[in-house]
């Protein structure tokens, strides 16, 4: 299967692109703290580069989760990059409403979802874009996250972007994992 983002082809460059900028911040530490649980991945590790299937070849990392808390009713699962350059980041990947008994996910869950929501990411696509940051620019992070919530459905439609789910989800999150990989061309 061709990811979207391999359909669209690459990401365009500009060759005079002034990429000098301040790093941005950690953007869950903007946020109201929450309590905090335990995101592992046998694909990435914590301020590690990912492998190279993780971005261009756009293939989601494995995820499991555990430690959330009672009360938990479903899950919010997404990848954000801080640093790409743009005055709002860059969104790779929403899931929403997986269900409370779901505790991982597979290397290559993708757009079906298994009853889940996907939204689209910046790229368009309904799936998870791998990491792209512009070649030559500082190392990005890309900050996977996954918000253990208060309901079992935020109710969003699927034109719903990941900035309104995370705007939605912010009254219904319980504790929030996060785990960052980085990437650099």
């Amino acid at each position: 299967m061709i990811s979207a983002r391999a359909a669209l082809g690459p990401l365009p460059t500009v060759p005079s692109m002034n990429l000098e900028r301040p790093v941005a911040p950690e953007p869950y530490s903007l946020l109201p703290q929450v309590p905090s649980f335990e995101l592992t991945s046998t694909d990435i590790a914590e301020g590690r580069p990912m492998a190279d299937r993780h971005a261009g070849e756009s293939v989601s990392p494995q995820l499991s989760w555990s430690g959330f808390p009672e009360g938990t009713k479903s899950f919010l699962l997404n990848v954000f990059d801080p640093d790409a350059p743009t005055p709002a980041g860059f969104w790779h990947w929403t899931v929403l409403d997986l269900p409370a008994t779901t505790t991982s996910v597979p290397t290559g869950f993708g757009s079906d979802a298994g009853g889940a929501l996907v939204l689209r990411n910046d790229v368009g696509s309904a799936d998870y874009t791998g990491a792209a940051p512009p070649p030559g620019d500082h190392v990005h992070r890309y900050v996977f996250a996954v918000h253990a919530l208060d309901v079992e459905s935020l109710e969003l439609p699927a034109e719903a972007t990941p900035t309104v789910a995370a705007f939605t989800s912010l009254g219904h999150v319980l504790a929030r994992a996060t785990l960052t990989g980085t990437y650099q061309r």
